[in-house]
Order: C-alpha cells, then sequence, then structure tokens
C-alpha cells in the first residue's frame, strides 16, 4: 500500500486527466518507492457522533467529503486518470505450473476423504513430544491431532473439553465491559454436538481426524441453525439462514463440533474488530487492546486456546490482520479456490472463506477440508488442481532450498516500529540460513494505485452494487506476474504496526482512524485486489509483548508451496512464541 511509479505516468497539462504509461513500457527499475501519506482525523466517542452528524447534512456532508478526498489524492487517482489497460473485473491469471513436492487431494472428493489424504502427509505424530510436562519446553497450542489422540486414547472426551469451553466463553462475556468473543452462544447445543461426537469415539466409529475439533464461524459465514447478523442489529431480520454455508456443509460432514458464531466488526468494514453493538473483543495477549479485524472473534478464540480453529471471511486482510496481532496462523486462499456460497458478501471479488489457526498443520487439515471451488468458478477462473504439501517427502528440505523469496525492502521497513521489520527480516534470516533459499530484492509499482482500487472494489462489493470504475487490477497483475517469473514466494511483515490500544471513548460508539487502519493494512491488498494466496505465521514479540506475523504471498493457486515454507518458518520461530495472558488450556484442564 502506498507507492507509486516516477514512470508510470506520461504529460499532462493543466487539470486535463493524466495518462498512465502503457505497462509494458514502465521502467520498473526505475521505480521508488513513495511511503504514502494519509489525512483523516481520529474520532471516537462524541467527536464521532458529531462528525457523522456533519457527514449527513445535505449541505456540509459532501463538503466536508470533497475535503477530505482531496487530502488524500482520490478525485485525481479516480477521476482524471487514464489507464491504457482494460479493467479486471476479477482476478484472471495465466495457466499455472504445478507445484513441485505436492499431493493431489481432489476437490470434487469427500471432504473426510480430503482431510485424510492431508493427515498422511504431515509429519509423524509423538505423543510423548507433545505431552511431555517438562516446564522448559516452548509454549505449544493443542493441535487437531492432540485432541484425536486424547479422544482415541481416553485421556478426555468431547463433551468434557466443550464443558471447560463453555466455562471459558462465559467468562468473557460476564468481564466488565464485556468481551464478548462470540455473538451468538448456545451452551445447551454446545453440549448436545459434543454429546454426539462423544457416542462416535465410544462405538469406535468418529467421522474424520476433525471429529470432536471445536471451531467458531464469524458471524458472516451461515451456520444452521444460528442467526447470521454480520455483527449488526439488523441483519438477521431480513435475511433467513436455512441452511449450512458450503464451507460449514463441508466442516459438520467431517465431526466438527461449532461452539457458536463469532464477533467481528460490523459487516466486515473495519480491520480493528471495534463493535459497539455487542462488545469488542479483547486481544487475549494484552486485553486492552484490539484483535485486528474484521474476524475479531474468530481470532480471539483461536488465540486464547478455545479452538484451534475458526473460519473467517478475509476480504481485506480480515483474517491475516487479526491472526498476525494475536500470534496465530491466519490462511487467507486464492480467489475462487473455496466455494463462497451461504456468506454474507458471497459475490464479490476480493473475499474468501480462510482458516484461523494455532499452527500450519490446523490450518492445512481444515483448508482441506473446506476448499473447493463452485461450478462457475471452475469454468471462469479455471483453477490449478486441490493440492497440499507432502512434508514427509526426503525432497522436502531440498525444495525449501531451492525457494526464491522476493522482497521490496524500501516496502518491507515502511512499518510504525523497525522491530517489526527486523523481526522479520530474523525469520527469513533463519529460514534461507537453515535451508539454503535466497532472498531477491523486487520492486512492485503502483502500491498506491493498488490500494486505490481496492478501496473501490471492497466499498462498493460490501453494499452488492459492484462498480468496476478504476480496477486497475490488469496493470498491478502484471507487476505482481512478473515479480512471479523472478521468486517463488513474496514477504513481508503482515502488518505495519503491532495490536493497537483500544480508546476507552471507542467502546460505546466506535472509532475512526484511518492512520491506525494504513498501518494495519498495509501489506495485504495483493491477496485481495488480486487474489493472491498467502498467509501469516508468527515470528516473535515487540517490546510489549505484542505478536508479530511474517506474510507469505504466494503465487496463484500456489497454496501448497505456501503451507511448505509457512511450516518451516513456524518450525524455526516457535521458541519465540509466548503464552497469551488470557489462555485457556481446555484440553488438560
Amino acid at each position: 500500500m502506498g507507492g507509486s511509479s516516477s514512470t508510470g505516468w506520461g504529460k499532462t497539462k493543466g487539470s486535463s486527466p493524466r495518462a498512465m504509461t502503457p505497462v509494458e513500457e514502465v521502467d520498473i527499475s526505475a521505480v521508488r518507492y513513495k511511503p504514502p501519506t494519509l489525512q483523516a482525523p481520529h474520532l471516537t466517542g462524541f467527536s464521532l457522533r458529531a462528525f457523522l452528524w456533519l457527514m449527513e447534512s445535505p449541505l456540509l456532508g459532501p463538503l466536508i467529503t470533497s475535503v477530505l478526498k482531496s487530502q488524500n489524492n482520490m478525485p485525481q487517482m479516480l477521476q482524471q486518470t487514464v489507464i491504457p489497460e482494460r479493467p479486471m473485473y476479477y482476478p484472471e491469471y495465466p495457466p499455472q505450473d504445478l507445484e513441485p513436492g505436492v499431493v493431489l487431494v481432489g476437490e470434487d472428493r469427500h471432504p473426510v476423504e480430503r482431510v485424510h489424504e492431508a493427515l498422511q502427509y504431515l509429519p509423524p505424530y509423538d505423543p510423548s513430544v507433545r505431552w511431555a510436562t517438562e516446564e522448559k519446553l516452548p509454549f505449544l497450542y493443542w493441535k487437531i491431532r492432540d485432541f484425536a489422540h486424547a479422544y482415541r486414547s481416553g485421556i478426555t472426551t468431547p463433551s468434557v473439553v466443550a464443558e471447560h469451553v463453555i466455562a471459558g466463553v462465559e467468562e468473557w462475556n460476564n468481564k466488565k465491559p464485556p468481551m464478548p468473543m462470540l455473538i451468538y452462544f448456545n451452551a445447551d447445543d454446545l453440549r448436545r454436538q459434543a454429546e454426539a461426537s462423544t457416542k462416535r469415539f465410544e462405538q469406535g466409529n468418529p467421522m474424520s481426524i476433525l471429529d470432536g475439533i471445536f471451531v467458531a464461524i464469524k458471524d458472516d459465514i451461515d451456520c444452521f441453525p444460528y442467526p447470521t447478523k454480520g455483527a449488526t442489529t439488523f441483519f438477521d431480520q431480513i435475511h433467513t439462514v436455512e441452511k449450512d454455508a458450503v464451507c460449514v456443509a463441508r466442516l459438520r460432514k467431517c465431526g466438527v463440533i461449532f461452539i457458536g458464531k463469532a464477533n467481528m466488526h460490523e459487516l466486515g468494514l473495519g480491520v480493528t474488530g471495534n463493535n459497539p453493538n455487542y462488545g469488542t473483543a479483547r486481544n487475549p495477549h494484552s486485553v486492552d487492546r484490539y484483535t485486528g479485524g474484521s474476524s475479531s472473534g474468530p481470532a480471539a478464540l483461536v488465540s486464547s486456546g478455545l479452538c484451534s480453529v475458526a473460519i473467517g471471511t478475509d476480504g481485506g486482510g480480515s483474517v491475516r490482520i487479526p491472526s498476525a496481532l494475536c500470534g496465530i496462523v491466519g490462511f487467507k486462499t486464492t480467489y475462487g479456490r473455496t466455494d463462497m456460497t451461504g456468506i454474507l458478501c458471497d459475490a464479490g471479488t476480493v473475499e474468501v472463506a480462510s482458516p484461523l489457526a494455532s499452527s500450519v498443520e490446523d490450518a492445512m487439515l481444515v483448508y482441506s477440508a473446506i476448499a473447493g471451488s463452485r461450478p462457475m468458478d471452475k469454468l471462469t477462473l479455471r483453477p490449478s488442481p486441490l493440492c497440499v504439501p507432502n512434508l514427509l517427502s526426503p525432497d522436502n528440505n531440498n525444495i525449501l532450498g531451492s525457494v526464491k523469496i522476493g522482497k521490496y525492502t524500501e516496502w518491507f521497513h515502511d512499518v510504525s516500529d523497525r522491530e517489526i521489520s527486523s523481526t522479520c527480516e530474523d525469520a527469513l534470516k533463519l529460514l534461507c540460513s537453515t535451508f539454503g533459499c535466497q532472498i531477491e530484492e523486487i520492486i512492485l509499482p503502483e502500491l498506491e494505485e493498488m490500494r486505490t482500487a481496492h478501496v473501490v472494489s471492497i466499498g462498493s462489493e460490501s453494499f452488492c452494487d459492484l462498480n468496476p470504475h478504476y480496477k486497475a487490477g490488469r496493470r498491478i497483475m502484471h507487476y505482481h506476474m512478473e515479480a512471479f517469473k523472478k521468486v517463488d514466494v513474496i514477504a513481508t511483515p503482515t502488518t505495519g504496526m503491532t495490536a493497537p490500544k483500544i480508546p476507552p471513548s471507542a467502546l460505546k460508539s466506535g472509532e475512526s482512524d484511518y492512520v491506525v487502519s494504513a498501518y494495519l493494512m498495509r501489506f495485504i491488498i495483493a491477496g485481495n485486489l488480486l487474489g493472491l494466496p498467502a498467509i501469516t505465521v508468527p515470528v516473535g514479540h515487540d517490546k510489549q509483548g505484542l505478536p508479530i506475523g511474517l506474510q507469505l504471498i504466494g503465487r496463484p493457486w500456489g497454496e501448497a508451496s505456501l503451507l511448505r515454507v509457512a511450516a518451516a518458518v513456524e518450525d524455526l520461530c516457535l521458541k519465540k512464541r509466548n503464552r497469551p495472558a488470557a489462555f485457556y488450556d481446555i484440553l488438560k484442564a
């Protein structure tokens, strides 16, 4: 986000429209990164209410809007720009080669079969290591395979674990002020699901490795019979949930236990997670700070240990931002990889349903269950075959050693505190020194144009009124595809700042802080506007103990390669992960 090409514009006279240089003629080597400048007031409480009153005024509203747009160069971008290339209305990709060292799992197979196939290519499970009691071991979240082992060996049952989950959820709901991770929660329904799972284990016929795994669903995804509100006070009155969203139905076939509808930034239109309607979810690492959004509840639930996995939606970093701020893994897949039927914004061009998980391994298993394009997307997008990495392959280390990582250094270090980018840089250096991969310098022009195009796209699509004006996706796609001719993965910090503090005045009436939003969204736009797969992995903490995430962006349909590199980074940085201040050990409790 931010940065224009000094060679990307033709000459203009006076106030006539500016013509962009045809993309093939842009000298990428001459591009210089320009940090974005954003001017907007920080508003909470009374000042925010007063500002909204002024904005709704027929006389003053348009004037204020005009001033703010002018200060942030919006008219010049949107109205005075001539783009020689045709617009790209949804992500279009050239054919991709099959990734090395992968296993086809077949998206037309039953979800249970796909998950079982993915499971075969994970490193062997060793209970003696996972259940060790030594205090010196690094902090570890319980993984899906830990729950599966505990259920199958009789250590505990889904019904017992359910009671610990219920106690944890109710504790957060009863805090003053409320800090609800869930908008809809029914303890009796959770007990019924857990009892059914417990009986399956007693009878020796669990449905899959995911049977008895507790999963939260973001409140913009249908999960029958729960209402879908989108964290508003009205949406459930005009939207009736009659069946599960496709991704939820696929998980249900695997035997997961749904703990409820997770809190979120209202309608997904924000990246902090602030929600005056139901209360703002808090960051388990520091409860006076935001989780990030819009998938705030899912991130808080996974980070606090109350569930291993949650399903969120990512249209503007909404899975990756809260995952990074809460110290967990957030995996945004390629646009069109997962059927979006049954999701609030299911007709958009930037949003995908994606897992938030405590580990890369768990993200991979859940991804295997929920992936699968809708029929129309198979025809228009022509997705590459659904794959997972073979982490047992004897060539795995050699494949990692051949990986070339792209880094746009000036952009990489455009963060609020150099400690963030330095921590991410250290993780990349450790990866390279361990496996022999190389870091290649790249340049990505027109990042500010990409941010503007994304604002137009997600803003209009959020209100189901697609407006393709100034969707300069073709130019920006060209630059990224050129970069991927040199590298396999592009690395950035996930966010330009760690978790921001929650102003007390923002709890009742909300908050508007575009500077904070800009830092949080600095590196995430390519994953949405261009639909590229991206994953955030925790790599350390800042001086205040707040998590820092490293983002890896992959080629179109390159999820398997991303998972392989992410798993390696996660393993190397495992000792740098700290236990959240608010953590529930629901398996050992």
